[in-house]
């Protein structure tokens, strides 16, 4: 999973970001909201933390445009304010959840993961597409009932492309979500991965997963898939 922090005191910042580390997120740290701003409209996240008081562009307003782009990541507000209208403001503007500081970075997990729960829902937890299973939860994915054993890279990758099949993801997309940072022209570290996911899942022609010249790779949609 994918966090985006937004937030500006570094003391704060190093605890949630090595906190978020730690339970396996990868975690993309801004210290003012304007580029918090960029990164929160340009690139995927399973769950946004911002700052309300954050310099640039502030939390609210990040919150807001995200919001009016039609952007539905889970969002948590983090703040020193504690005011029932900044609560309500927060809120109202489409914030999930909201922590006021000093707050445990546990008790932020915690409520990370109780939020990706209520949003995605438990059905969102095994993916179904074909032939193939994938269970988020016991990360044990399936090929016509036979287990397959995945690293962690290559159980993300497939996840990644499971989620939106049919769609093509560029190296560098598939890079940034699955390794965590941005990619080098001359890595070929998603080609190999590739490679020993095709050998091990052996998947049927309706169900594979394609190389688009010159763009990437997508996970075929089998006929009749929704």
């Amino acid at each position: 999973m994918k966090a985006l922090l937004v937030e500006d005191e570094q003391r704060i910042a190093s605890f949630v970001c090595a906190g978020l580390r730690e339970h396996g997120f990868l975690v993309d740290h801004c210290e003012e909201g304007n580029l918090g701003y960029d990164y929160a409209l340009s690139r995927e996240y399973d769950v946004v933390l911002l700052d309300v008081m954050v310099p640039g562009r502030d939390g609210l307003a990040i919150l807001k445009a995200m919001r009016r782009e039609g952007s539905n990541t889970p969002v948590i507000l983090l703040t020193a304010r504690n005011e029932l209208d900044d609560r309500l403001m927060g809120l109202n503007l489409g914030a999930d959840d909201y922590l006021a500081k000093p707050f445990y970075v546990e008790e932020l997990i915690a409520r990370i993961h109780a939020l990706l729960r209520r949003v995605s829902g438990e059905r969102q937890n095994v993916l179904l597409l074909g032939p193939v299973k994938l269970d988020r939860i016991t990360r044990v994915a399936e090929v016509e009932g036979r287990a397959v054993e995945l690293t962690s890279r290559e159980f993300n990758l497939l996840e990644y492309l499971m989620r939106s099949p049919g769609r093509v993801y560029t190296r560098t997309q598939i890079l940034e979500h699955v390794w965590g940072y941005d990619f080098e022209p001359q890595t070929n570290m998603v080609d190999v991965c590739i490679q020993r996911l095709r050998k091990k899942l052996e998947l049927p022609e309706c169900a594979a997963i394609e190389a688009v010249r010159g763009v990437g790779y997508r996970l075929r949609k089998p006929d009749g898939a929704a």
